[in-house]
């Protein structure tokens, strides 16, 4: 994209500019300033309601005992079973066993904690989340 063409649309964020990459008018890369694309603006718009309505179906199922609290934090943090598994060494088919309630009640303090101390929570957090 040439330097002239860089988007300068109003969106969301205001006051906040973007950094972007441009070529000049002698055809070299340089850094431009964007305020924002009505375009990515909009997707961004739709793919946070995506995420809010996955996060609100999660609560609705933690709160009717068919998901345990770990099902909420997965979602809350835009995570899998597949990716948590990465980071904590947990495989993803104990991870998914975690998020029904009748195993989670089972879990005991030592795996408690790795989860709590992963999502930087404590354990009484992880077992009772403040669900908006």
């Amino acid at each position: 994209m040439k330097k002239t063409k860089v988007p300068q649309d109003k969106t969301a964020l205001e006051t906040i500019r973007e950094l972007c990459y441009a070529v000049d008018e002698n055809g070299k890369y340089v850094q431009v300033q964007s305020s924002g694309w009505e375009a990515k603006d909009t997707a961004l718009n739709l793919a946070w309601e995506v995420l809010n309505e996955e996060l609100r179906a999660v609560i609705d199922e933690v709160r009717a005992g068919k998901s345990s609290p770990l099902a909420y934090y997965l979602t809350r943090n835009q995570m899998d079973a597949k990716m948590l598994s990465g980071y904590m060494g947990i495989s993803s088919r104990k991870i998914k066993k975690h998020t029904v309630p009748k195993h989670f009640d089972k879990l005991d303090d030592a795996t408690l904690k790795a989860y709590a101390d992963f999502f930087r929570i404590s354990i009484d957090q992880l077992k009772n989340p403040e669900m908006p």
